[in-house]
């Protein structure tokens, strides 16, 4: 099937985060926290575990650095409680986002949160306001070039739900969240490696933003990136880069 056009988008939010990489550690050790507090430190039972020690292995965190946050997310050290909240908004042109965080001070969050929004040029919206407009999955895109019979064969055989193309020939295989890893381990053994390999939620409905929307956009996007207690900003804008 034909998918919106996505290829250069990543690559433009894949160097905005390099830009930031040492905001990554921070985040990925929150996300191990958060994980091992809630499900334990036993990988084999613990699935949001393993995707974020992934996360931190991708990121070159040591090894003793995951032990030691895990091991204090589950009780052999004393560390600091974060809850997860979500927030909700409008961005540039009505375009949806989603904010991530954890935190261990939600008061700070949210005006914090709410100032970016309101600075610039977006809004924030109630529970549910755009949550509908995207799909919580598992997304693995290849680059262009990738051989999409090869992908379509492995992904669907190994219980994917559906294969896309993009415009710009970057093939997206979309899972559901609870066979996310044994759809990606599965490509992984065939040889076909991933640029991006990740539960998301995915805009159902991207719309493209070009010239001073793209750049307003993106500033909002980024005040929102730059607050400490974000850990994952979704949202249905195509930007465009050029227009940056």
């Amino acid at each position: 099937m034909a998918g919106h056009s996505k290829w250069a988008n990543i690559q433009h939010r894949k160097g905005r985060q390099d830009e930031k990489r040492g905001k990554i550690w921070t985040r990925i050790i929150r996300e191990i926290t958060v994980a091992a507090r809630a499900g334990g430190g036993d990988l084999s039972t613990n699935p949001r575990l393993r995707l974020a020690i992934d996360r931190a292995k991708s990121a070159n965190m040591p090894a003793e650095r995951i032990k030691y946050n895990i091991d204090k997310a589950t009780g052999t050290l004393d560390g600091i409680s974060y809850e997860e909240i979500r927030y909700e908004g409008y961005g540039i042109g009505g375009a949806a986002i989603i904010v991530d965080t954890m935190t261990d001070n939600k008061v700070r969050t949210v005006a914090e949160v709410r100032h970016a929004f309101s600075k610039f040029g977006g809004n924030m919206g109630t529970e549910g306001s755009v949550a509908f407009q995207f799909k919580h999955c598992g997304q693995i895109i290849f680059a262009p070039g990738v051989s999409e019979d090869k992908v379509m064969d492995v992904a669907l055989e190994s219980g994917a739900e559906d294969v896309l193309t993009d415009d710009d020939g970057a093939i997206e295989v979309i899972t559901a969240v609870a066979d996310f890893e044994s759809v990606k381990d599965a490509l992984l053994a065939a040889g076909l490696n991933p640029e991006v390999a990740e539960i998301t939620m995915r805009a159902e409905n991207p719309i493209d933003m070009t010239g001073d929307e793209a750049a307003k956009m993106q500033k909002l996007l980024d005040a929102l990136e730059d607050l400490d207690d974000v850990q994952e900003i979704y949202h249905n804008a195509e930007i465009d880069s050029e227009s940056l």
